[in-house]
């Protein structure tokens, strides 16, 4: 089933998962709106709608297995391998800030991975599972994000899908409209 972005923001706002106000986001910068994915995700119907649409973006594509960075793509994972009928396995950070995969789980040589995320601004987190996915000796098929908000700045080398692109204003705080109009400074973290 495929949604078109007008479609996906509807069911962000009104999950109040896209918000607007004054926040302060992980970079420092600050900016007038907000994605949180747990507050869409939450709602189970509705997660299960937007990523059957996301994986619906890479059918034709040979998929084994999709992996996804723990905690945040986990739910986008698990759902995304459920509409491929796939297995869904998810990376966790280890003691150095990189990324392995843990409770039994393994890839193999010449398998085909899907990379699933909630949302890819910079791509780090992204690219740390594609790195351990090619480590395997696996093939990476694809990155599928609910929500692009790097700007089309993500390259990753594979096909990229998303439901929705945001283009969201940041500012750096000394140059923060927001902040000279006195407007209360939130920090929703993620």
């Amino acid at each position: 089933m495929l949604m078109d972005e007008k479609q996906v923001l509807k069911k962000l706002r009104d999950t109040n998962a896209l918000l607007s106000g004054h926040f302060l986001l992980r970079s420092g910068l600050h900016s007038d709106k907000y994605f949180q994915a747990a507050l869409v995700l939450q709602h189970t119907r509705i997660a299960e709608e937007l990523c059957s649409a996301l994986a619906a973006t890479f059918k034709g594509t040979p998929i084994d297995t999709v992996i996804s960075p723990a905690v945040g793509g986990i739910v986008v994972g698990q759902e995304v391998g459920r509409a491929c009928g796939v297995r869904a396995v998810f990376a966790e950070k280890d003691g150095d800030g990189g990324l392995v995969l843990r409770r039994g789980f393994r890839l193999e040589p010449g398998e085909n991975v899907l990379v699933a995320e909630d949302v890819v601004t910079r791509g780090g987190r992204v690219q740390q599972t594609i790195d351990l996915v090619r480590a395997a000796g696996a093939n990476v098929a694809g990155v599928a994000v609910l929500v692009d908000r790097s700007g089309g700045q993500a390259e990753f080398g594979v096909p990229l899908h998303s439901l929705v692109k945001l283009q969201l204003t940041t500012y750096r705080p000394e140059e923060c409209p927001l902040c000279k109009a006195g407007k209360p400074l939130e920090k929703p973290g993620s």
